[in-house]
C-alpha cells in the first residue's frame, strides 16, 4: 500500500470559516478514500503563502525529513499549488507531490464508471495539467505511478499544449452530445409532466442511502467519499398518487475546484432542471455548518441558489446527543430529522415532498371513450386514479392528476370532462 504523508495548511488570507483542525480531517478522508496509508498529517498555519514553496523554508525541511524518515512515497497538501511551487516541493523534499486537486481528482478517476462520467474526469485531469506541462516534476514525469497519477492515458509527457488543447475540444464536443441526449429525456419527462426532485448535499451525507430507501434501488453506498460520480434517477410514487422522478447527483465540496465544476456542470444539469432540491446534510458531523454553506456556495455557482429547497437533517441513528438535534432543526428552519440508513422518519420527508407537489394536483372526474383504453394505463401512470367505472357510454374515472396535466387532457377530443 502507499504511504503518504499529510500537510494541512491554513492561510491566515484565506476566506473561509473551516478551521485547521477540520481542513485536516477531510484531508484524511479524501486520502482515506484513496486507500492509502497515511503515517502522519502535519499541521501549518502559515500568515501568507511563499511563492517558492507555498509554506516557509523550515516547514520544507521539517516535510522532507519526515517523509524520508517514515519512507513515504506521496506527500500530499491540502492546499493547491501552483507549478512552480510543486516542483521546488519535489526537488527540495525528493518525494512525489501532490495538491488535494489532484487526490480529488485520484478519486473520481476511481470511481467514474459511465463514459459519460470517464470523459468528465479526462477533461478535469487535462484542464489541470495544461498550465503545468513546462518544468514537469516527478508526479507528471511519473504517470501511471500511483495516487495523483493516474493520467487522462497520455503515455508521452512530451505532448504540446496543442494536442491537449485539441484533446479537451474533443472531449468537451463529445460530452455535448451526452448534454443533448440528457435534454432529450428531460423533455420527455416535462411532456409526461412528471416533477424531479434532486438529491443534492455535501460529499458522503447520505444521498445514495437515501435514494435507495425512497425508491428502493440498489444504488452502491459507502462512507468514502464522492462514492457516486455518475447521476441516477428512479421513479417515486407518493402516497397521493402522484409519480415523481429523484435524481441522486455528484456530492458538492468545499472549495471544490472551478474546473472540476465546469467538468461536471453537464451532469449537474439535473440540478438546475429540478423542480424540487432536497439538500441532505449529515446532522452528525461536526462541520455541519461549514458543509452547507459549501452546498450553497456550489449552487449559486451553478445559478440554482433560488430553487425551492427541503433540508433533510440525515444520519440522527449516530446522534447520541438528542437535544443537538432540536438545536439542529431550529437553525435549519422548516427542516426534517431522519435516518436514511433505518428509515426512521423517512414518512416525513415524503409527507413534506407531497405537501410541496399538493398545492400542483388537481381533482378531475372523465370520461373516455372504450376505444381509448390506452388512457387507462396513462392515468394510471401519470396520475391517481381514485375511481373506475366501466359505462356503457364510455369510462368514467375520477382523477387526481398534476395541473401541467390538465391541458393536455383538455385538448384531447375524446376525452369528456365531467368537474
Amino acid at each position: 500500500m502507499e504511504k503518504a504523508l499529510l500537510v494541512s495548511i491554513q492561510l491566515k488570507t484565506d476566506k473561509g470559516h473551516w478551521r485547521i483542525e477540520d481542513i485536516s480531517s477531510e484531508l484524511e478522508e479524501l486520502a482515506f478514500s484513496t486507500s492509502v496509508e497515511v503515517v502522519e498529517n502535519i499541521i501549518c498555519i502559515c500568515d501568507k503563502a511563499t511563492a517558492n514553496y507555498l509554506v516557509g523554508k523550515g516547514k520544507v525541511e521539517e516535510i522532507s525529513l519526515i517523509a524520508n524518515e517514515e519512507g513515504v512515497d506521496t506527500v500530499i497538501f491540502s492546499h493547491d499549488l501552483s507549478g512552480t511551487q510543486q516542483r521546488n516541493l519535489e526537488k527540495a523534499i525528493g518525494k512525489k507531490t501532490i495538491d488535494r486537486t489532484q487526490l480529488i481528482l485520484d478519486i473520481f478517476s476511481h470511481r467514474a464508471r459511465s463514459p459519460e462520467g470517464k470523459m468528465q474526469v479526462e477533461l478535469a485531469q487535462l484542464q489541470y495539467l495544461l498550465p503545468r506541462l513546462s518544468g514537469k516534476g516527478i508526479m507528471l514525469s511519473n504517470l501511471g505511478g500511483g495516487i495523483g497519477t493516474r493520467g487522462p492515458g497520455e503515455t508521452k509527457l512530451e505532448v504540446d499544449r496543442r494536442q491537449i488543447r485539441k484533446k479537451i475540444g474533443k472531449l468537451k464536443n463529445d460530452l455535448n452530445v451526452f448534454r443533448l441526449h440528457r435534454l432529450t429525456m428531460h423533455k420527455k419527462r416535462k411532456a409526461n409532466n412528471l416533477p424531479v426532485v434532486a438529491l443534492v448535499g455535501y460529499t458522503s451525507a447520505g444521498k445514495s442511502t437515501l435514494l435507495n430507501r425512497l425508491t428502493e434501488s440498489n444504488q452502491v453506498t459507502s462512507e468514502k467519499l464522492f462514492t457516486t460520480l455518475d447521476p441516477l434517477s428512479k421513479s417515486l410514487q407518493l402516497p397521493n398518487g402522484q409519480n415523481i422522478i429523484v435524481s441522486d447527483t455528484v456530492g458538492f465540496l468545499h472549495d471544490l475546484p472551478h474546473h472540476l465544476i465546469e467538468a461536471f456542470k453537464a451532469t449537474l444539469e439535473e440540478v438546475n432542471d429540478a423542480d424540487l432540491l432536497i439538500h441532505v446534510l449529515d446532522v452528525a458531523d461536526s462541520r455541519l455548518y461549514q458543509h452547507n454553506q459549501a452546498v450553497l456556495s456550489v449552487l449559486d455557482e451553478l445559478g440554482a441558489k433560488d430553487k425551492p429547497v427541503l433540508t433533510a437533517l440525515n444520519k440522527i441513528d449516530l446522534v447520541k446527543d438528542r437535544s443537538w438535534l432540536e438545536v439542529s432543526k431550529k437553525d435549519f428552519s422548516g427542516s426534517i430529522l431522519l435516518s436514511a440508513k433505518t428509515g426512521e422518519n423517512l414518512g416525513a420527508l415524503i409527507a413534506g415532498i407531497e405537501e410541496y407537489f399538493s398545492g400542483l394536483m388537481l381533482s378531475l372526474k372523465i370520461i373516455i371513450p372504450h376505444g381509448r383504453m390506452e388512457l387507462v394505463d396513462f392515468f394510471y401512470r401519470l396520475a391517481k386514479v381514485n375511481k373506475i367505472d366501466y359505462l356503457q357510454e364510455g369510462v368514467e374515472i375520477d382523477l387526481t392528476i398534476p395541473r401541467k396535466l390538465y391541458d393536455k387532457i383538455a385538448q384531447d377530443k375524446d376525452i369528456k370532462i365531467i368537474n
